[in-house]
């Protein structure tokens, strides 16, 4: 239950000293309302969010792409785990402030290693159908990636061509075996990117 006396004390503070003049209180009054009422919203969204962040799983990924799903106006993110296993999840759409901020926030990640919070939202109309959502990316930093799991993600940045992904591999002299640092791979990804264009 929402403590209104709290939302009120708090409006009362942002909105300043009650006016000394007379005829001056009912503005005032009017302007301590609205505040409390944008606070008691805030709060239920705050309230929404953190229950989504319970609900989430959390799991660290390659942030391999940020691309915007025409059809939905979401930001589609695609993510590699250690696996190898590319996973494509969403945000709201770029039309909501929330959906802005995180396809803003994704994309200052890309390139890099997240921990990615998601969770499950029901697909609208179907049934026992559900679309996977991001509540919050956390940086990891650059790191490195397994051999395959970085061979993977250039047959993606290729457009699903393993020749070309295997071509720029040799090219750009990347080891047989072991782990391939991200500064090493990002320039062979944005030249294999520039040539799809």
């Amino acid at each position: 239950m929402t403590d209104y006396t709290a939302l009120v004390a708090a409006a009362t503070y942002a909105a300043g000293p009650a006016p000394a003049a007379t005829g001056q209180e009912a503005a005032w009054l009017s302007r301590v309302q609205h505040l409390a009422t944008e606070l008691a919203f805030t709060a239920r969204q705050v309230e929404q969010a953190v229950q989504v962040l319970d609900a989430s799983r959390p799991f660290a990924a390659f942030l391999e792409r940020v691309e915007i799903e025409e059809s939905s106006c979401r930001g589609l993110l695609t993510l590699r785990p250690d696996s190898g296993i590319a996973e494509t999840i969403r945000t709201e759409q770029d039309t909501t402030l929330s959906g802005r901020a995180m396809i803003e926030r994704a994309r200052e990640l890309e390139g890099r290693w997240v921990l990615v919070y998601r969770y499950n939202q029901p697909k609208s109309g179907g049934k026992f159908e559900n679309v996977r959502m991001v509540a919050r990316l956390l940086d990891l930093g650059e790191g490195t990636l397994a051999n395959q799991v970085a061979r993977r993600v250039l047959v993606g940045d290729a457009g699903g061509d393993e020749e070309r992904a295997a071509k720029a591999w040799r090219e750009a002299g990347l080891p047989l075996s072991g782990s391939i640092p991200v500064a090493d791979l990002e320039p062979v990804r944005r030249t294999l990117r520039e040539e799809r264009r």
